[in-house]
């Protein structure tokens, strides 16, 4: 019994153990430990994350380390990221640490698009670690130029990620990442799912880009890997891409061009499935107009809907697909 009267039961240690020990024998290998009120009372998670480490977990996320704030289910998905992530991560640090040696310092941008030491590096901290970095390069890159009013537009093989600043670097410390709540310092940046990979369709009577997306692997149809139609690809239809300029890196001796042929077939079949009596190159521009349109409004959503007046801003463009479509 406490001075003020509360009673403190103390945890079972054994039952922690037999529960931990079955779990280890079962193949898991990563825990994430969330106690409700351990914001303020931390020392029972001490006690279940010593006695997982005991038992052998290679992994022990405890959430009053992770992220020591109120409110258990964000403190919760935020310790569960953690403990799936981490060891992900330190397997890659710890091979680019031992590929560098000991000469360089080796840090690592983290979501907030501050650096941090690898052996700090956490995976709470490296789910926006990259379009962070592109945040923190578009911004200098401005400065330099003369610009302080800065959209980033960073378009990749997935999605498209766009950011605001206007002299100060725009954060946000609770979020939602694929559909999982995050407690963790972030850039605020706002995802469509408009990259180059973005699937192509014409369903329900419309024009339909993504939100699934080709990946690397089939990839779209012009990596004549049997992928489907892909923005990357109406960009080649009209004429954005030009294959013969193209890395000869395609095919099963990757020593063949993006394969016009196979995409212009695809169009021609799409065109008259669509009859409307629109050329292939019109549908194809009529995907491109979709995927321009989605990314538009991301950047009216970070801006405009924010009372933000983008006139006298600049776009900074960058990613693998930004010039085609800036």
């Amino acid at each position: 019994v406490r001075a003020d009267g509360t009673i403190e039961v103390p945890p079972d240690r054994e039952a922690i153990r037999r529960d931990l020990t079955k779990a280890y024998q079962d193949g898991i290998r990563s825990v994430a430990i969330v106690f409700m009120h351990a914001w303020k009372f931390p020392e029972h998670e001490k006690l279940a994350a010593e006695v997982a480490r005991d038992v052998g977990f290679p992994q022990v996320s405890v959430s009053h380390e992770v992220s020591p704030l109120i409110k258990l289910v964000g403190r919760g998905d935020t310790t569960v990221v953690d403990a799936y992530l981490s060891p992900i991560l330190r397997r890659y640090v710890d091979q680019i640490a031992e590929d560098l040696g000991t000469g360089p310092q080796l840090m690592f941008m983290q979501s907030s698009g501050g650096l941090t030491a690898a052996e700090l590096f956490q995976g709470k901290d490296a789910i926006l670690s990259g379009p962070a970095g592109g945040v923190v390069g578009a911004v200098e890159t401005a400065r330099r130029a003369g610009f302080t009013r800065v959209i980033g537009f960073d378009m990749g093989g997935t999605s498209t990620d766009v950011s605001h600043y206007r002299g100060e670097y725009e954060r946000a410390f609770e979020t939602e990442v694929a559909g999982v709540r995050m407690r963790a310092p972030m850039m605020r940046i706002h995802t469509v799912a408009a990259g180059g990979g973005s699937i192509l369709k014409y369903e329900q009577g419309r024009y339909q880009v993504g939100p699934q997306s080709a990946g690397a692997d089939p990839g779209p149809a012009s990596y004549r890997r049997g992928g489907p139609l892909a923005v990357t690809d109406a960009n080649l239809m009209v004429g954005k891409l030009l294959s013969d300029r193209f890395p000869k890196i395609f095919g099963q001796n990757r020593d063949q061009s993006l394969d016009v042929d196979a995409v212009r077939g695809a169009f021609v079949r799409l065109a008259a499935d669509i009859g409307d009596g629109r050329t292939p190159e019109e549908v194809a521009d009529g995907f491109l107009q979709i995927a321009v349109a989605n990314m538009a409004n991301a950047i009216k959503k970070i801006s405009v809907e924010r009372g933000y007046n983008v006139a006298s801003y600049a776009l900074n463009c960058f990613g693998g697909a930004g010039g085609q479509h800036a």
